[in-house]
Parts: structure tokens; C-alpha cells; sequence
């Protein structure tokens, strides 16, 4: 199995991309790896991270998977949106910086309009400290969704 830096699997960049490595994956898991930094785009004046942009770690672990499939079949990595979440806990009130933790996902719905949903969690060294269900959609043609309208005349 071929594991690729993650700035080749995510269409992320510089301080957007929350994930360190990936570990693992297959066509229904990812496993990576993210060390909380203590300066970033979304870290408080502490260095911590707030506890809402798990969310968002757990969506790019999301993105690394298609990424990752991507790879695997030679075609290009596509944007995605993550469309909403379910039941999303976090037994902490912010992520520590230092604190090193590993994503795991399980793809539990895919259709081939691009609609997908995964069961997510993130662990640090001793329990689960996040988790929760992520629906994401990639459309074929993402320029169908980053395009202005042209305004009514």
C-alpha cells in the first residue's frame, strides 16, 4: 500500500491542513495522525484548539480517504463539501497543543452522485476524545458548485 504525504491527497494547503500523516487506509478506512500545533488558523491565544474544530479534523481524514482513492486509481483529487454531522461529542473543551491524536474513519454509505457518509473518531493516547458522523458530498463537476451565478437583469 502507497501512503502519500497528505498535501498530495487533501485540496488543502500551508496552515489549513490539520492532519499530519496517514497511517492506513483502505476502500472503507483511514487511520492518521495529527499533533495539535500551538499556532495555526484556528488556535486560541493558549495554542490550544478549540473543541468544534475536531469537526473539522474529522472532515479532512474524510478528504484524505477520497484522496487517498484518488491516488489509488490515478484520477485527480477532488474538492468535497461536508454537508452536515450527526451526534458530534467531545469529551474535552479544546484540543492541547502537543497533544498527538489518531483519526479513524469508516466510509458506512457511499452512492456514486457522490453523497457519502462516515463514521468518525479521534483518540488520544488513552480514549476516544471526539467522534461523530459526517455526511460529505464531491460532486462530479465541482465547478457547478464554485460558480457565480450571472446576476438577474
Amino acid at each position: 500500500m502507497i501512503l502519500w504525504p497528505v498535501n498530495q491527497v487533501l485540496p488543502h494547503s500551508g496552515d489549513a491542513i490539520l492532519i499530519d500523516e496517514i497511517l492506513s487506509f483502505d476502500d472503507e478506512s483511514l487511520t492518521a495522525r495529527a499533533r495539535i500545533k500551538p499556532s495555526g488558523l484556528f488556535n486560541q491565544p493558549d495554542g490550544s484548539l478549540p473543541a468544534w474544530v475536531g469537526l473539522e479534523i474529522m472532515a479532512q481524514a474524510v478528504a484524505a480517504w477520497a484522496g487517498c482513492q484518488a491516488r489509488r486509481d490515478r484520477t485527480p483529487v477532488k474538492l468535497g463539501f461536508l454537508v452536515g454531522t450527526r451526534r458530534y461529542e467531545c469529551s474535552v473543551p479544546a484540543f492541547a497543543p502537543g497533544l498527538e491524536l489518531t483519526i479513524g474513519l469508516r466510509c458506512s454509505f457511499k452512492d456514486e452522485s457522490g453523497i457519502g457518509s462516515f463514521e468518525c473518531e479521534m483518540r488520544d493516547a488513552h480514549k476516544i476524545v471526539a467522534s461523530a458522523r459526517l455526511n460529505a458530498y464531491s460532486p462530479s463537476n465541482v465547478n457547478d458548485f464554485t460558480q457565480e451565478a450571472p446576476p438577474c437583469t
